[in-house]
């Protein structure tokens, strides 16, 4: 299971080189065998004796962090999803992104992306779930703004990750919380205390932090704003990212800890309140839009509000909704999204006023966008699966009971909301269908004839209709296999239900009814009353309030900025000293940690009397010193003297150390002092003298304070045993210095001395372009 979820990173280091073949063979076709590996592999666990699978490793064992992958019923659907549709995706972007593109960042993204969607819902530790859940954010936020060169792509990139990225925020501390709480961080083992949860005082900001970090990433109100704007990105990643996966990220991290949360009247309220308002409001904005993504875009917001208010329901029969949902939703809009794209590419515009009468010219595409189209509106017929997901949905509105004065009347209106969201949803998907593939064609507004698409362009929305098909025909079968324990998996417990076209004339099928004729009735109608958009939103956009508050925090950082950032070296100094000084001397008295405690210091000698002395006058005379050359040989004077100090307390090791650095030190300082600035007579002013002073002073009492009470400081046992036990005989060599800084601290010496050499570099490039300036 672990090589399954790490292979998709794994390929994703040597996409670039693969990428370097692409005139000779597109690069999706070397690199599309892995996603189809990984969904095979979690195909196998499908069936009606499934159980649950759990592997961990060890990564932070003294905070009990550990990378801890659990499969069950709910994890498995999601991973099928991942890396099913994923596969799709590659073999659809084969035909739509051209040789010519950047073919080797966008698979390298596309498939960090799907490693990071397969630990999110894989992961039982909340801070491995953390980290891949902000690793789907970065990748997502490489993928939208791939094609950088265009402004709104990376207006729509930047957009999605301060929101998401805010949302992870909160998710962080909402774990952190949860691991309190219960004092693990398993999620299966928070799942098994949901009472200590439920009960702790911490509740209301867990709850709100896991909203915040749920709502964000599914787009909901008032956070949608990302997700249109997100429709910049190529259709591959629309059709993936925004339609099968990231979005529904915030929908599994509900459905997740929905055993600890469902029936708790406040998540009833701010799920099932915020869910339907998405719905409601994402359908109504969807029938405005003139971008088929646009609209897609839109349809997507309310579809996630949907499945989010059946989660916030908490019924057996709405969670089992929710999940079928879940399933229902990933195979019509991933279509929907492709054959948008197909249109896009084959017409050269997603303009919906520019569209129509396409079905003439490209027959297949409308014929699964016929499949598509009214699976999402939720027609009622035997062989779309949207209809059953959709009728479960009405029958969960109809069922919740809940006390409270709020709650009450949520109840009261969650079935009205329902009803209108849905009519939305129906004009929506015939506005996309109709306008799209019937009436008068405009050739000539379509910047390309318009021609069917290639047919391997067809196959991945055709497997994906063709799911749709199957599933409206055969439900039993992928309920008995999939959805019945995706769905126990989410309410804690059996929630399995059957599946039936019809259920008789009960009110859900009543409310299925209403909402195809009315709908029928507002779309036939739709230029009577299109009007409304201009009183609502009107000139109201959540987008104005997300570019007011980007605007004022860039303009309010870039005045306190500017405050510090002078170019005045000694400004910078003085505020970097003072507020460590500040600090860090607050903290000691704060904490006691002042120890002047000196039983265990050595005597002092008079040779070491001496040395310090002449320490101490060395650095004071640099300040009076008016000749370059006499300060850095006084400068070398002071590191000169710590070497004797560490002769003197037998540590040649460091006194050599010290030797060689400070030969070093005031050898390049005379060699490069011709082209230091003259020193001219300090014309300060008394108070910027007396403010030195103090700083000066200050900032050097400290350090001695410090190193003096950490020396007599012993919160626990010293290293130091350790090391004289084990130098020679794990080491293998006498030196316990060189032994630890080579062996024990290995590690950091290595990157020590890759920082050094990454400055060297940086040092030769400066070098370089200084020259080829002078060459000019």
């Amino acid at each position: 299971m672990i090589f399954a979820i790490f292979a998709p990173l794994l390929l994703a280091f040597i996409i670039p080189l693969l990428s370097k073949w692409k005139y000779k063979v597109h690069t999706g076709w070397l690199i599309l065998p892995i996603p189809f590996a990984i969904f095979l592999y979690f195909l196998q666990y499908v069936g009606a004796d499934f159980q649950p699978q759990m592997v961990s490793v060890d990564w932070i064992p003294s905070l009990d962090i550990a990378l801890s992958f659990h499969l069950d019923g709910l994890s498995l659907l999601f991973a099928l999803l991942i890396s099913g549709i994923g596969t799709l995706v590659v073999l659809y972007s084969i035909y739509y992104l051209n040789h010519k593109e950047q073919l080797g960042h966008f698979y390298t993204y596309l498939y960090i992306f799907m490693t990071a969607m397969l630990g999110v819902v894989l992961s039982d530790n909340v801070f491995g779930l953390y980290a891949f859940w902000e690793f789907t954010s970065i990748s997502s936020f490489l993928l939208i703004g791939y094609w950088h060169h265009r402004e709104r792509s990376r207006y729509g990139a930047l957009k999605s990750m301060l929101i998401t990225v805010f949302g992870g925020f909160s998710l962080l501390a909402g774990i952190i919380l949860l691991s309190i709480v219960t004092g693990t961080t398993s999620i299966q083992g928070m799942v098994e205390q949901s009472d200590t949860i439920v009960n702790s005082e911490y509740f209301p900001f867990i709850l709100i932090f896991l909203l915040l970090g749920a709502f964000t990433k599914s787009a909901q109100f008032p956070f949608h704003i990302w997700l249109p704007d997100a429709m910049e990105a190529p259709t591959p990643v629309s059709a993936y990212l925004h339609s099968a996966t990231m979005v529904k990220a915030g929908i599994y991290l509900m459905a997740r800890f929905s055993p600890i949360l469902a029936g708790e009247p406040y998540v009833f309220i701010a799920l099932s309140l915020f869910g339907l308002v998405t719905l409601t409001w994402g359908s109504y904005m969807a029938v405005r839009q003139t971008d088929l993504k646009g609209i897609l875009a839109f349809s997507t917001i309310s579809q996630l509000g949907m499945i989010m208010a059946m989660l916030g329901f908490g019924t057996k029969v709405a969670l089992f909704a929710a999940v079928f949902h879940i399933l229902n939703h990933a195979t019509f809009k991933g279509s929907l999204f492709m054959i948008a794209g197909i249109v896009d590419h084959e017409t050269g515009s997603r303009d919906i006023r520019k569209l129509g009468g396409l079905f003439t010219f490209m027959p297949i595409s409308a014929t699964l966008a016929i499949f598509g189209t009214f699976s999402m509106a939720g027609v009622p017929l035997p062989f779309l699966n949207g209809f059953y997901s959709k009728e479960m949905f009405f029958q969960a509105s109809l069922d919740n009971t809940a006390s409270g004065a709020i709650a009450e009347t949520l109840v009261t209106i969650i079935p009205v909301l329902a009803v209108v969201g849905s009519i939305f949803t129906f004009i929506y998907s015939m506005y996309l269908f109709f306008n799209t593939f019937t009436g008068k064609s405009q050739v000539e507004e379509l910047p390309k004839h318009p021609h069917e698409a290639p047919k391997m362009m067809l196959v991945p929305p055709f497997i994906l209709v063709l799911g749709v098909l199957v599933i409206g025909l055969f439900p039993t079968i992928f309920n008995e296999s999939l959805i019945t324990h995706a769905a126990d998996a989410v309410y804690g417990g059996e929630a399995n239900k059957e599946i039936y076209f019809w259920h008789g004339l009960i009110p859900a099928f009543y409310m299925s009814i209403a909402v195809v004729v009315i709908g029928a009735i507002m779309y036939l109608t739709k230029s009577k009353w299109s009007g409304v958009y201009q009183v609502l939103p009107g000139r109201l956009s959540m987008n104005r309030v997300y570019d007011w508050m980007v605007e004022k925090s860039e303009t309010a950082s870039q005045r306190i900025t500017n405050t510090y950032m002078t170019g005045s070296l000694r400004q910078y100094m003085v505020l970097l000293l003072t507020a460590i000084t500040v600090i860090v001397a607050g903290v000691l008295i704060k904490t006691s940690g002042i120890n002047f405690d000196m039983a265990e210091t050595a005597s002092i000698t008079a040779t070491e009397v001496i040395v310090t002395l002449l320490i101490a006058s060395a650095a004071i005379a640099t300040i009076f010193a008016r000749n370059r050359i006499a300060i850095i040989l006084i400068v070398g004077v002071v590191g000169y003297g710590l070497a004797i100090l560490f002769v003197l307390y037998r540590a040649p090791d460091l006194a050599l150390t010290q030797l060689i650095v400070e030969t070093v030190t005031v050898t390049l300082f005379m060699l490069c002092f011709y082209h230091l600035p003259n020193l001219k007579k300090d014309t300060s002013s008394w108070f910027t003298k007396s403010t030195n002073i103090i700083i000066s002073v200050a900032f050097g009492l400290l350090m001695m304070v410090i190193g003096i009470s950490a020396y007599n400081s012993r919160s626990f046992d010293t290293i130091a045993q350790y090391f004289i036990d084990n130098t020679y005989k794990l080491g293998g060599g006498d030196n316990m210095v060189n032994v630890i800084l080579v062996d024990f601290r290995g590690i950091d010496t290595l990157f020590e001395v890759a920082v050094l050499f990454g400055a060297a570099l940086a040092i030769i490039g400066m070098i370089k372009l200084r020259r080829n300036k002078g060459a000019n």
